[in-house]
């Protein structure tokens, strides 16, 4: 079994490889060529790198390329239309679970959290350290964590449930990451809070109905909830979402079909995308694949 600070170092190669591959995709460089910017054999980084996506260097530079592609004969159309349209969205990870939404009520929004018991730790995923918040109405509270940034993290969601009453559990955090990366864990149905505006709920919402590895643009998205022209007012919801993964941001993309920013790193992002992709093509079809929104608001 692979130790946390293996998986960090591992996650860290990756990302460099991912990074150079983006840059140089349009030379199409070699194993060689990208193994020697992340200092690596080329046998060590194909097999790190396959590890880690379950895809060699090769297929990846494939994937950007088609995707490079993609947008460039389908610039007149939509984007998630265009999406949809290069087979992206096969079942995937994310889509084993169910996945439900709460909202919290004006009233407990006032009690900032008064009489709420949150359970957070740390656990180390493919994509790096994350830190999770959970309550006894679902996971409220998900983000990546770099090196040195604990102690702001921890500050930051104690921030956003002031009056909560915190309990250290990385057991708990540990088994959430186990059932969201690991593909061969036995999927069960996940609940999140939301805190945000009746409109952010919504754009949150409307995120799961597009399928890991597949993306769409702000204006795309503004449109699944019923105001087409509110691409800012999306942008701005995706900015305030603290749940990542779960709530996928990280499949929002700009009109011009450029990856654009991620609240924890355009690299992650990237890496994101490929993960899921990766591991719909390497992995067989599930017997059921199914997301469930179910918006409560009391």
């Amino acid at each position: 079994m692979q130790h946390d600070s293996d998986k960090l170092k591992t996650y860290a190669v990756v990302a460099e490889a991912i990074r150079f591959l983006q840059a140089h995709a349009g030379r199409q460089p070699d194993l060689e060529a990208i193994a020697a910017h992340v200092g690596l054999s080329a046998f060590h980084l194909q097999r790190v790198f396959s590890q880690w996506a379950g895809i060699s260097p090769k297929r990846f530079l494939q994937y950007l390329t088609k995707e490079h592609a993609r947008r460039c004969l389908l610039a007149s159309r939509g984007v998630l239309d265009a999406a949809l349209s290069s087979g992206l969205s096969g079942p995937g990870r994310l889509h084993d679970l169910m996945v439900s939404c709460e909202a919290v009520s004006p009233g407990q929004l006032g009690a900032r959290g008064e009489g709420l018991v949150v359970r957070y730790g740390f656990t180390v995923t493919p994509l790096g350290e994350v830190l999770a918040g959970m309550t006894p109405r679902g996971v409220c509270h998900l983000r990546f964590v770099e090196a040195g940034e604990r102690d702001a993290a921890v500050a930051a969601l104690r921030q956003e449930w002031p009056l909560a009453d915190f309990k250290r559990d990385d057991a708990a955090v540990t088994r959430l990451g186990h059932r969201l990366f690991d593909r061969f864990a036995e999927p069960e149905p996940l609940s999140v809070l939301l805190k945000g505006t009746n409109f952010q709920i919504k754009v949150w919402e409307a995120l799961l109905q597009v399928a890991p590895g597949a993306v769409i643009s702000y204006g795309d998205l503004a449109g699944l909830v019923g105001n087409p022209r509110a691409h800012r007012a999306a942008g701005t919801a995706m900015a305030q979402n603290r749940i990542a993964v779960l709530i996928p941001c990280h499949r929002v993309i700009r009109e011009s079909g450029d990856t654009g920013q991620y609240h924890w790193g355009t690299e992650r992002k990237r890496a994101l995308l490929v993960w899921e992709q990766a591991h719909d093509l390497s992995a067989p079809a599930p017997q059921t694949a199914a997301t469930s929104v179910q918006g409560s608001r009391r």
